[in-house]
């Protein structure tokens, strides 16, 4: 069977056929005239406009090209390592180069939401896990950390600050191994995950090795270091604190990106005068006494003479340095209590003086509130230095000053006698001595006076330099003025004192024997060193130097001798009283084994006087010859019931013989005799607390039988209602209670002193009527009118005190 097929060697059209002129057109593929005309203008404008666009971006980026370089490499420069190099805060040292305050490197953990937050299939839940896994952190926590600052590129996680370097390390490494596993993983949807956007700030943390060790002259700072708080980390805060450096990014000339390093610059280290052992035996004892018997506060100071160094200061009042903001020694209702007691004052503060209860207080203040303003009291409570803040009356050691100013003034030979019957009649009360129940000290000289720490022959000795010389040496003393220790805190206690126009009799009698004035312990200690050094007053301090990071002196704090305070007869002369004290009379306790030492015990009665609390106290030197250590010993309180069991001196210089029998051996101080076998010390407290012997019937011409004296200061209650009454008013200069004392033209009441016979003996005495003999120490212009006292010379130089009836 034949089929047709197509050959393509012709037509099935006819030639000439209409299908003809179809197979020529295409064949040709010519385009009519009019849309290659159309096509030819589209060309030609297109060229046109690519040229224009090329010559103009041409010329803008001719034109702009510096700036466009910049623009672009600022971003790159935002990119770049820009960040901040911290200070080291500077050290904290003692005398001897031990570390007191330091500062470690520690490291903040920084995140990235917004790299980690750009893949988070991919990096968030690998970034999580590392972070669980080395630290510990809750997984939900940083999810939602992360997710709600998805667009910052810097989120300081605060659960993450102050990592040690091995913390560091340790995630470094755990990322860097999670990194290589994933990147080797054979699963497609592993191999691209990774642990991404952490990195590691830089900073230092505080660290204080010995914790809570002179934590009132140390310090402490703010969490970030920047701010010092209490002590020398406040004080000298400008000195410890640097300067941040940074690390960026710049463009030179040349527009190129340059990375600088500009480094930090570290703090400067305090020298202080601080020695650790020192410290150490302060605290020690101190601690000692605080866990036996205990007190208010127990506190301690160790001071050189010569310079005003303070080698030691130490409280009962102590905190841990690394933890100082830990209250866990109160309870919740304690915190409570005290929160109640400041809210009210808040409110009242905050409302123009309104006052409300503390039964109120609930009604105005959430209960989270009284609790932070509890825990504010509770710091407070802890932080304070009572050695340099805190201000109590503060006794006997205070008659030394008197006894200087009398010897100073004239008014005092130092061969003076005066008669003590138990009390002295002022103005319009009995004020007692402290020997009242044994019907007084009886005849005393000057140096007996204070080594039997008598009341009246203080009075005496106050009424004889008068208002106006008194006040003037309490003044020249410090007392009343700040020392101008470099402490932040220091009590103010100008206001705590009597001036001249307000010293009336009893006011002048009770100053005399340290009671109804206040000073703090350092205003005490410099005082008390002028006296043993020859003179001269030394302004206290706790910082030898400040070095610089390369170790070399900037700056040296050399001793400031604020002025001349005694002559170098009188303090030879009570130098020599205060040893026989030790040695004799009231500070028996006080003794150490070998050694001379001098010192001044003290009972002073606190407020309300009706409460029978006391605050004893020792303040205590040695060498006599050359001193080179003083010590004060303060105990405010003792922990025994209120009345005679707390008003026993002994017990602060018993503290202070133990303290001294440690610290001198350190110090190279040498004995002045051989040690017995065993070195016990002699200064234990006595066997018979209080009175060792009476010596009533003795008189300084006998010298066949030697007085035997008083080795405690103490007061004798009574077996009377209410216990023993001083006569000492309820009052100091700034409480509000306070009633006007007699006019100043009162006179200071004094029995006649009854001197005996045979001590008048071969002697020429005066009367009030002997002609040309009586002596008057009247009262400058405007002072009080006391009564007249005449002194008579005996033919052996003595002499004795006696009054015009």
């Amino acid at each position: 069977m034949k089929t047709s097929r197509n050959t393509k060697k012709g037509s099935a059209y006819p030639k000439g056929a209409p299908g003809g002129k179809k197979k020529d057109h295409r064949g040709n593929h010519l385009f009519p005239r009019y849309m290659q005309e159309k096509l030819a203008i589209t060309v030609i404008v297109i060229t046109l406009a690519l040229f224009g666009l090329v010559t103009v971006l041409y010329r803008i980026i001719n034109e702009n090209n510096e700036s466009y370089n910049k623009i672009v490499l600022s971003q790159r420069q935002q990119e770049y390592s820009n960040r901040v190099i911290p200070y080291r805060r500077g050290d904290i040292v003692d005398r001897n180069g031990t570390y007191l305050a330091t500062s470690e490197k520690v490291y903040n953990l920084i995140i990235d939401p917004k790299q980690i937050m750009s893949k988070p299939e991919n990096y968030l839940e690998p970034t999580i896990e590392a972070l669980v896994t080395s630290f510990g952190f809750d997984a939900a926590e940083l999810r939602q950390a992360i997710e709600d600052r998805k667009d910052s590129a810097y989120l300081r996680y605060s659960k993450g600050r102050q990592l040690s370097y091995d913390q560091k390390t340790a995630f470094e490494d755990l990322a860097k191994q999670t990194n290589d596993a994933y990147r080797h993983s054979e699963d497609d949807a592993e191999a691209g995950k990774r642990v991404k956007g952490i990195w590691f700030e830089d900073e230092y943390k505080r660290i204080y090795p010995y914790n809570s060790l002179a934590c009132n002259v140390i310090g402490f700072t703010s969490s970030d270091g920047s701010v010092g708080n209490g002590g020398i980390e406040q004080y000298y805060n400008s000195s410890l604190v640097g300067v941040n450096g940074r690390e960026y990014g710049y463009l030179d000339e040349e527009s190129n990106l340059e990375g600088v390093v500009k480094p930090a610059e570290n703090g400067k280290t305090i020298v202080s005068t601080i020695d650790v052992n020192i410290q150490n035996i302060l605290q020690k004892y101190v601690d000692e006494w605080q866990n036996s018997v205990g007190s208010q506060v127990t506190a301690a100071i160790a001071m050189d003479p010569g310079s005003g160094e303070i080698l030691g200061m130490a409280t009962s009042n102590v905190f841990d340095l690394n933890n100082p903001r830990d209250t866990s020694g109160y309870t919740e209702q304690e915190l409570y209590t005290m929160g109640l007691t400041e809210a009210a004052a808040v409110y009242r503060r905050e409302n123009d003086g309104a006052r409300i209860s503390e039964e109120e207080v609930p009604q105005h203040f959430s209960r989270e509130d009284i609790l932070s303003y509890g825990q504010q009291v509770a710091w407070n409570q802890i932080w304070r230095n009572f050695c340099v803040s805190d201000t109590y009356e503060p006794g006997s050691p205070s008659k030394v000053f008197t006894v200087a100013a009398g010897l100073e003034e004239g008014v005092l030979k130092g061969n003076e006698y005066f008669e003590c019957l138990g009390l002295l009649h002022v103005a319009d009360r009995d004020i007692k001595c402290s020997a009242y129940r044994k019907g007084g000290h009886g005849t005393l000289n000057l140096t007996e006076s204070l080594m039997q720490s008598c009341n009246v022959a203080m009075m005496r000795i106050g009424s004889m330099l008068g208002s106006e010389r008194f006040a003037k040496y309490q003044s020249i003393f410090g007392f009343g003025d700040k020392t101008g220790i470099d402490l932040p805190g220091e009590a103010d206690t100008s206001s705590l004192i009597y001036t001249a126009d307000q010293l009336g009799p009893t006011e002048l009698a009770t100053n005399s024997f340290g009671q109804t004035y206040n000073c703090t312990m350092i205003q005490m200690a410099a005082a008390f060193c002028s006296v043993i050094n020859g003179g001269s007053y030394y302004e206290p301090h706790v910082v030898k130097q400040i070095l610089n990071e390369q170790g070399s002196v900037v700056e040296r704090k050399d001793p400031v001798l604020v002025r001349e305070m005694v002559s170098q007869s009188t303090a030879d002369f009570l130098k020599e009283v205060l040893f026989r004290t030790v040695s004799e009379g009231t500070g028996g306790a006080a003794k150490v084994a070998g050694y001379d030492v001098g010192g001044k015990t003290g009972t002073a009665e606190k407020l309300p006087r009706s409460a029978k609390n006391y605050l004893v106290s020792f303040a205590g030197f040695a060498p006599i010859d050359d001193p080179q250590l003083f010590v004060y010993v303060v105990i405010d309180t003792p922990g025994y019931p209120p009345g005679e069991q707390q008003a026993h001196s002994s017990y602060a210089s018993a503290i202070f013989s133990k303290i001294m029998t440690e610290a001198l051996p350190y110090l190279n101080v040498f004995p002045a005799e051989e040690l017995p076998d065993g070195g016990e010390a002699e200064g234990s407290l006595p066997s018979e607390e209080g009175i060792s012997s009476d010596s009533q019937g003795e008189t300084p011409a006998e010298t066949e039988a030697p007085k035997v004296y008083d080795t405690d200061e103490y007061i004798d209650g009574g077996d009377g209602e209410g216990g023993f009454d001083s006569g000492v008013p309820d009052k100091v200069p700034e409480d509000p209670d306070q009633t006007e004392e007699s006019p100043v033209s009162d006179p200071l009441m004094m029995p006649v002193p009854q001197v005996p016979e045979e001590m008048l003996s071969g002697r020429k005495t005066t009367q009030a009527s002997s002609e040309g003999e009586t002596t008057q120490e009247a009262s400058s212009a405007g002072e009080d009118t006391v009564s007249e006292e005449t002194s008579s010379q005996a033919p052996d130089g003595e002499s004795t005190a006696s009054e015009d009836a």
